[in-house]
């Protein structure tokens, strides 16, 4: 009987190790609790970060333990990467924001348009299907596609009334990065710099790869299994993100 107990518990303790292990160094899942990053992301969407892409820190494990000083086997990020970070503030709390400004990067708005480098963003009014959240609510939005300095695009929105048309000016230090949310205005990133601010190195996570699940919350919960014709997005499930 002891036997089988200890044999149970190695077992145990071999499957907690091969899941920290997979979990700390390639992939792991996080769940989207806000609209910050509409039309992309949803609330309820389920997703895979892979933690290898930009190399390792000590957030790369749980808990968040001392043992790298800085990242090891590091690989910058680049323009447009749905990234997921430590908050400055904190250095615990998972966001997941788009990568907008590099280290020495001049980033601010003027008139309703981002301007990087002094340069401005093209961006091609679109139409998207669905609705756009904000703090529970459905808001009125503009949608654009976004065109960032390495030619890569995505999809934003802006609220048709209240948007942020101008700010300061941000100037990214070394060895941090500028995100910003793709609901523009129903996003706290890295424009608010006692909230979020500028992003170093070493809170990077991971980069966000594919969704695997989604269920909107709005109309259900996930254990109603009676109710998965209406609230689960199967169209969103394994989509690769971009």
């Amino acid at each position: 009987m002891l036997k089988k107990i200890i044999d149970n518990l190695k077992t145990l303790i071999i499957a907690l190790l091969i899941a920290v292990i997979i979990r700390s160094l390639l992939f792991q899942p996080f769940y989207i609790p806000s609209s910050s990053m509409e039309p992309t992301l949803l609330v309820g969407d389920r997703i895979f970060v892979s933690k290898y892409t930009y190399g390792y820190s000590k957030h790369s494990f749980p808990f968040s333990p001392p043992i790298f000083k800085n990242r090891i086997f590091y690989s910058k990020p680049n323009y447009g990467d749905l990234i997921v970070f430590k908050t400055p503030t904190d250095n615990r709390t998972d966001f997941i924001k788009r990568l907008i400004g590099l280290p020495g990067d001049t980033v601010q708005f003027v008139n309703g348009n981002l301007i990087i480098n002094k340069k401005k963003n093209e961006k091609i009014p679109i139409l998207i299907t669905g609705t756009i959240m904000c703090a529970g609510q459905d808001i009125e939005v503009n949608a654009f596609q976004e065109q960032l300095p390495n030619m890569k695009k995505h999809n934003v929105v802006y609220n048709k009334v209240g948007s942020m048309k101008n700010s300061d000016i941000y100037v990214v230090p070394d060895k941090h990065y500028f995100f910003l949310g793709d609901n523009r205005d129903c996003s706290s990133d890295s424009r608010f710099l006692t909230n979020v601010g500028y992003v170093h190195e070493n809170n990077l996570v991971g980069k966000a790869r594919i969704i695997f699940f989604s269920n909107d919350t709005k109309k259900g919960s996930i254990f109603k299994f009676w109710n998965w014709g209406d609230t689960m997005r199967f169209s969103r499930f394994f989509q690769i993100l971009k």
